[in-house]
């Protein structure tokens, strides 16, 4: 029943990440677009898109079960 839960948990954190991942993106494009910001500030952004894509990569393998080859 504990694996369930964690499961789910998972999934949710996974979710998050993918929408605050989104967000950013979007937010990043439109930074761009007004033309509006400077390079430090994207910079940042994209950095945290790359960390939340990383954390988005770890989540999703730890929802994989272990296959015994």
């Amino acid at each position: 029943m504990a694996e369930i839960d964690e499961q789910e948990l998972l999934r949710a954190r996974l979710e998050q990440l993918k929408t605050e991942h989104g967000d950013l993106d979007r937010a990043i494009d439109a930074l761009i677009e007004t033309g509006n910001y400077n390079s430090l500030q994207l910079q940042r952004l994209k950095k945290r898109k790359l960390i939340l894509k990383d954390q988005i990569y770890a989540t999703q393998n730890m929802l994989l079960p272990d296959i015994i080859a």
